[in-house]
């Protein structure tokens, strides 16, 4: 799916979880760049699943149905020269897994069992090599609980929804919105039965709310020399 860089790969993986709008994606994707890792983000899986599902409209009250649904479907992640493209089906839809839409429903579809299984199994396949970087809500805990480097980055609700603000100017939300959206998905994240979003014991806690990316990043791959 994506070739593999050299270095730490053949001993090492590491997962990065938290909380939506805690820049995991963005961290991730540079962490896995200076290390010429694999960079697996777990969270734009769910989204394209949800996309798919909400341009089918089958809604996350029919478990039955998107699992009937989930299962011909096909997921890619590719390298690109911008981060990483989605597939669905072989059709790009990286463009449109960020919409707020798709975020206000996400964690809706996430708790559906059986589709978390499926995408688990997925992603645990991805990391059998090393050298993996992958990030998500559940990844310390349930994915790779056995990765070498746990990180939880966590950050306010209100710097977070700031955060999301400014990548969603153009879609008319509101500050006030995304926060409440934001505190929503944090308790839905928290109280779901399966695989609920919650700190590893043998994470290491990273509050970056007042910290730029760069900073994080750095901090992280000091994390990985020790």
């Amino acid at each position: 799916m994506v070739t593999q860089g050299t270095g730490y790969r053949d001993r090492m993986n590491i997962a990065i979880d938290g909380p939506a709008g805690a820049g995991k994606s963005t961290v991730a994707r540079m962490v896995a760049n200076r290390l010429q890792f694999i960079y697996v983000d777990t969270g734009a899986m769910y989204r394209a699943v949800t996309w798919y599902m909400l341009n089918q409209g089958v809604s996350s009250e029919s478990p039955e149905l998107v699992l009937q649904l989930a299962q011909n479907m096909t997921i890619e992640l590719k390298p690109h020269e911008q981060g990483q493209m989605v597939l669905v089906n072989g059709e790009d839809v990286t463009p449109f897994i960020r919409s707020h839409q798709v975020s206000a429903a996400v964690s809706q579809y996430a708790r559906i069992e059986g589709l978390r299984t499926k995408l688990v199994r997925l992603q645990q396949e991805m990391a059998l090599g090393k050298g993996v970087v992958m990030d998500g809500r559940d990844i310390g805990t349930t994915v790779l609980p056995d990765a070498e480097v746990k990180i939880f980055m966590t950050a306010t609700v209100k710097e977070r929804a700031l955060r999301r603000f400014n990548e969603l100017r153009d879609e008319g939300i509101t500050l006030e919105q995304l926060e409440r959206d934001i505190a929503q998905r944090d308790r839905l994240d928290q109280e779901r039965e399966v695989s609920p979003l919650r700190c590893a014991e043998d994470a290491i806690v990273l509050d970056t709310t007042h910290m730029d990316i760069n900073q994080v990043v750095d901090a992280i791959l000091s994390y990985c020399e020790t």
